[in-house]
């Protein structure tokens, strides 16, 4: 049975859990948007329960973060990338390379060092190509996508419908900078994104934190990241709601996170967790590729 933390005190014992020790009260308040007093009563409430004695972490803690623990990652990388033509015409986007770094590699191996070591990959597009991974990553599973051209992205979504609770959904093309954005343990169903003034990429509006919309451009919003987290609720949901969606007239077109977000958007809350700009980077276009690595101007 999940043990039942506060959002005050999952935040305390996730940060104890990675701390290697004590966690000051200092040191708390740093690492977490709280107080220093709501920080010194999460504390008392967590020493009390025996989650934390002295300061440190007890296995009744851990215990009580199990329920919480992402369990596995689910990487889409069905789609050609026609926007990364000429590179894509030859190799799947993902398996693109930066800096001599295929992209989706900065990606898994951030899953690892959280200790997700379960790890499935949604291939289409020149699939046969995954298999090289295997070499370096003989844990993953690979997952075939046999509609990958004939619908949008749902379609890998559907592949992998059943594997989406307390697991991590990520587009498998994303360069990683800061590998902390992939934690072990989530409170609740989020959704990556960048606070931003203006964009005209895909974005969130969000009240009290929760997502309420999404949409192509706006003004004081986010922008969405795409990395996701769905707790264990709501990734059943999604196992049967997108079956639904897919049947749907049109829905073929979907994108998946639409699902959650817009069609059956009163099913869920979904939360937006922040990152900053210089995190994570998606390549749209080869021009951008070669802006960022100099060795594609030739």
């Amino acid at each position: 049975m999940k043990t039942t933390l506060s959002k005050e005190q999952f935040d305390i014992l996730s940060a104890l859990s990675g701390a290697n020790g004590v966690l000051s009260g200092r040191q708390a308040t740093k690492d977490t948007i709280y107080t220093p007093q709501t920080v010194a009563d999460a504390h008392r409430s967590l020493d009390d329960a025996g989650l934390i004695c002295g300061g440190k972490i007890t296995e009744k803690g851990i215990a009580a973060l199990e329920p919480y623990r992402v369990r596995r990652a689910v990487f889409l990388a069905a789609g050609f990338g026609s926007r990364m033509v000429p590179i894509t015409l030859n190799t799947p986007k993902p398996l693109v390379r930066v800096h001599g770094k295929r992209l989706i590699d900065g990606l898994i191996d951030a899953c690892l060092d959280a200790g997700i070591n379960e790890i499935y990959i949604v291939r289409g597009y020149l699939g046969e190509q995954f298999d090289q991974l295997l070499y370096k990553y003989p844990m993953i599973k690979l997952i075939d996508n046999p509609l990958y051209d004939s619908a949008n992205n749902i379609s890998s979504a559907l592949a992998a419908k059943d594997l989406l609770s307390n697991a991590y959904v990520l587009e498998a093309d994303l360069l990683v900078s800061n590998p902390a954005i992939i934690s072990k343990y989530h409170y609740r169903s989020n959704f990556l994104s960048i606070k931003t003034e203006r964009t005209d990429d895909w974005c969130f509006e969000a009240e009290d934190g929760i997502i309420t919309e999404e949409k192509i451009g706006g003004a004081d919003c986010w922008q969405m990241v795409g990395i996701s987290y769905w707790d264990a609720e709501d990734g059943a949901k999604l196992s049967e709601d997108i079956q639904k969606a897919f049947d749907m007239p049109g829905g073929k077109n979907l994108y998946w996170e639409q699902i959650p977000l817009v069609v059956f958007r009163d099913r869920y809350r979904v939360c937006v967790r922040e990152c900053l700009q210089g995190d994570i980077v998606e390549i749209d276009t080869f021009d951008e590729l070669k802006h960022i690595d100099p060795a594609y101007n030739v």
